[in-house]
């Protein structure tokens, strides 16, 4: 962009955990950075800027997307949950967190928003009843540097079971 050159603003509308969103944005805003930095909500981490690490995990009308390679504007009308979504402040933890929490699913910290956000996609996705194989296969796509995985896969397997106990079905 040249200097002195004007950007045109995007209007967006969007619901973010459950709540209606208006903003003008700049259009080339990533949906990681409109989350962390217009809406405050920094649950959402930045880990690589190249989807390599999902990290940056949330849910885009009900599907896991990496939302540092998402432009907020592909939101738009759209509804995203976040790690924060899950479970709103005051409320019991979601039992895939609860899981996280129970099995030690995490050390740093760093990773498990993107960890629990997939896994609880690939629950919705796949069903409660999951094996090591199918939970590795399924996070090929988001990076621990932590862990051996072991403590995170058998998270999953108990907050899928758990999930299932919490579901009105």
């Amino acid at each position: 962009m040249r200097r002195g050159q004007r950007v045109h603003m995007a209007k967006i509308s969007l619901v973010v955990n459950g709540n209606p969103v208006t903003a003008n944005i700049d259009p080339r805003t990533l949906l990681v950075q409109f989350l962390r930095e217009n809406l405050r909500l920094t649950g959402t981490h930045v880990g690589c800027d190249t989807s390599q690490c999902g990290a940056c995990v949330v849910h885009l009308d009900g599907k896991a997307v990496k939302s540092c390679t998402t432009l907020a504007v592909m939101a738009d009308g759209g509804s995203v949950t976040t790690i924060e979504g899950l479970a709103p402040d005051g409320a019991p933890l979601h039992p895939m967190q609860e899981a996280f929490r129970e099995n030690h699913g995490l050390q740093c910290g760093f990773c498990t928003p993107g960890m629990i956000m997939t896994a609880v996609d690939l629950v919705r996705r796949k069903g409660h009843d999951l094996d090591d194989h199918t939970i590795r296969e399924e996070l090929e796509g988001n990076l621990c540097r932590c862990t051996g995985y072991q403590n995170i896969v058998l998270s999953i397997a108990a907050g899928a079971k758990a999930m299932a106990k919490s579901d009105p079905a």
